[in-house]
């Protein structure tokens, strides 16, 4: 399975007050965290912004993708996401700019319980986590059709494709307080998060 990454950052950060992307966390803003963090596992790295967002300098294997339409939420990023992927990455997994506890085993072991599946997606109690999950190349049509037709909820996608809910159990190994589902939301979650960092 070649794999490759997607950062979703085209939020607007309206509840944190400021760029997500740009908080400072350790020597690094947060998004570049992520990015070197998912990098350590899978390349290239594709990140989605909104058009006029500024993003902070990258490694040179992340190349920049832009929303085509602001404000449809994940399904419009991983669109642009899947769209900028080159063709030897059968699959990407996807999160969000502002999990800095991401871990890169976590990563690793979502890809490998993809198998012959479309997408793999944490479940936890029921809930699915669209930012936590690789899905394969190949859903770009589809993607593309739900947009179409205005249907934003990443669920519509799940139910329409082979779609495996990954436990807890089957993370515990490499994540067992599932850090890399920690987004960062409030200026509180972001110090709860400082507190708990340890610089790698």
């Amino acid at each position: 399975m070649t794999a490759a990454g997607i950062v979703l950052c085209g939020g607007k950060s309206t509840r944190m007050g400021s760029p997500k992307a740009l908080l400072p966390f350790g020597p690094e803003t947060m998004l570049q965290r992520v990015v070197r963090l998912l990098g350590s596992v899978v390349t290239p790295i594709v990140v989605v912004s909104s058009r006029d967002q500024a993003v902070p300098l990258l490694p040179g294997y992340a190349r920049i993708a832009r929303d085509d339409r602001e404000g449809r939420g994940p399904l419009e990023g991983l669109r642009a996401g899947l769209h900028a992927l080159p063709d030897s990455a059968e699959a990407a997994y996807v999160t969000s700019c502002d999990a800095p506890l991401l871990v890169p085993g976590f990563v690793r072991q979502m890809v490998d319980l993809l198998g012959d599946h479309d997408i793999a997606v944490m479940d936890l109690d029921g809930f699915l986590h669209p930012l936590s999950a690789v899905y394969r190349r190949t859903l770009l049509p589809q993607v593309e059709a739900l947009l179409a037709s205005d249907r934003l909820r990443p669920a519509f996608l799940f139910d329409a494709v082979r779609t495996r809910r990954v436990t807890p159990a089957e993370v515990a190994s490499v994540d067992p307080n599932l850090l890399s589902l920690r987004n960062l939301n409030t200026p509180q979650d972001y110090q709860d998060a400082l507190q708990r960092f340890v610089p790698d």
